[in-house]
């Protein structure tokens, strides 16, 4: 799953633009499925069946959904000026402070460039303190002139970060990438793809879900799941000097089941069977701290007459950052709980 999971945060999908992720997962899911269709919004849904025909047929098991989204934050050309350079806007929640003196990519064409800011010596000591304002930055891409950038980019293409994939730490240790949320949450669908399904699947690799969770509120009305696991990859601060709660999460104490976020209540029965899971299987799980965040069941859960919604999210820190880190143990933890999730709901055990 590590392989799927380096190749899927190598690859480039801003929200809006995630068709460079959506082609690799459809080609690797049409060697396990022939059921794969892209929606309206460019979902891609993926339907695996189940290894037996007597499970096929078994009606009485709820519908069950997956879902994780294939978008990351990034940036959006709005200007191009006289002397060439590239103004911008963000894609989805980015901290100004880490968005300029950054290596990315523009467009399509992936044409190399790098953030700026007016140089220190040029700021007035009153404003060298303040966050950078998104109109004061701009992107480099060696052009000398307006005519000279506009052959290269144009306005509205997607910029995203530049930055490689790289395990460091101990054995069984640590992942630094960008777009960890929620390439995690599509390496371990795919990776469930892979396998003898207890029962019939519907995986959802869903779009836009930085900017509002849209391609997920689409995607419930057309798959109508009665339940759904959603994968995704949410906040930690478990740095030095910051105390108690405020970590919100751990790196290396397991999954996080969500029980509450800014956008959803879970759905309480299957938080419980999703927290008994882990107990009886000696996996690792905890709770956020902070009652904060999203994902996208809060979408999913209001679609058509209602849906009952479970996530399993890994822990990540500097989270929509071009250097985000995750604990190798969480990610093959998570993969663990999902597999057993889907195998409480095949055998009656979650109704």
């Amino acid at each position: 799953m590590l392989r799927t999971l380096k190749k899927l945060c190598l690859l480039n999908g801003v929200t809006g633009s995630e068709e460079e992720v959506r082609g690799y997962i459809k080609a690797r899911a049409l060697k396990y499925t022939d059921d794969v269709r892209e929606d309206r919004m460019g979902n891609l849904i993926v339907v695996k069946r189940a290894g037996s025909q007597l499970q096929r047929e078994d009606a009485t098991l709820p519908k069950l959904m997956l879902a994780a989204h294939m978008d990351e934050v990034g940036f959006m050309i709005s200007q191009i000026t006289d002397a060439g350079y590239l103004k911008f806007m963000p894609v989805g929640g980015i901290d100004p402070r880490i968005a300029f003196n950054r290596r990315v990519r523009v467009g399509e064409r992936k044409i190399p460039g790098v953030t700026g800011l007016k140089a220190v010596h040029q700021t007035p000591e009153e404003e060298r303190l303040d966050i950078p304002k998104w109109s004061s930055m701009y992107i480099d891409i060696g052009a000398k002139d307006r005519a000279e950038a506009e052959k290269l980019v144009s306005i509205g293409d997607a910029v995203a970060f530049e930055s490689d994939f790289a395990y460091f730490g101990k054995a069984d240790g640590y992942i630094k990438a960008k777009a960890i949320d929620d390439r995690f949450g599509c390496a371990v669908m795919l990776t469930l793809l892979e396998k003898d399904l207890p029962m019939d699947v519907t995986f959802v690799f869903t779009v836009q879900e930085e900017i509002g969770t849209r391609g997920a509120l689409a995607a419930g009305w057309s798959v109508a799941p009665d339940i759904a696991l959603i994968l995704e990859g949410t906040t930690s601060a478990d740095l030095a000097g910051v105390a108690g709660h405020k970590k919100v999460t751990r790196l290396g104490e397991g999954p996080v089941l969500g029980f509450m976020d800014a956008g959803t209540i879970y759905d309480r029965g299957l938080f419980e069977a999703l927290r008994d899971l882990a107990t009886e299987n000696k996996l690792p799980w905890q709770i956020k701290g902070r009652i904060a965040g999203g994902t996208d069941a809060s979408a999913v859960q209001k679609s058509r007459a209602g849906v009952r919604v479970a996530s399993i999210s890994a822990p990540v820190r500097s989270i929509h950052c071009p250097n985000s880190v995750a604990k190798i143990s969480d990610i093959k933890q998570s993969l663990k709980l999902a597999e057993l999730f889907i195998d409480a709901v095949a055998s009656g055990r979650i109704r």
